[in-house]
């Protein structure tokens, strides 16, 4: 199983409730999941009918979709009940899990914290934080980073 992001990748679903939903087909001018993803592949995706809406990560099977990981949704980010009516069901890329590059081109990364953190000296990070790992970097409450331009991001070139 891998995880696959695809451009122009579009179905609809009349699915209603919480559940996995079966995929109905493309939309003119996309393609399946199954064609842009892959069955069996994870992907970011979105569902949205009106003011109902949902976006999180989900597996592609033969003409479904899992909602395995709901990331936000109008429904105090968790899974969305949905009503009956023809849904739009497509990837995404939601905002909280890109990685920004600065003008210079180097990627920027957000800490995520759960409450504000503590800074102290040269944004020493000592308390207040959830803890972030990207590869080989990890920030728990124990760690002190030193924060190169910002004490809100980190930049790495």
């Amino acid at each position: 199983m891998a995880f696959v992001v695809n451009d122009r990748v579009k179905e609809t679903t009349a699915t209603t409730g919480t559940g996995t939903v079966t995929l109905d087909g493309a939309s003119p001018g996309y393609q399946t999941f199954a064609a842009g993803i892959g069955s069996g592949n994870n992907t970011y995706y979105a569902i949205v009918l009106g003011n109902e809406w949902e976006t999180g990560i989900g597996t592609v099977g033969s003409g479904t979709l899992s909602r395995d990981t709901v990331l936000q949704s109008s429904n105090s980010d968790t899974k969305v009940n949905f009503s009956a009516g023809s849904k739009e069901v497509f990837v995404t890329y939601p905002a909280d899990r890109a990685v920004y590059k600065e003008t210079s081109g180097n990627a920027v990364l957000f800490p995520i914290w759960e409450n504000t953190p503590t800074v102290s000296g040269a944004y020493s990070i000592t308390s207040g934080n959830r803890g972030i790992s990207y590869g080989e970097i990890t920030i728990t409450t124990s760690s002190s980073v030193t924060v190169p331009t910002s004490s809100s991001w980190l930049v790495f070139g």
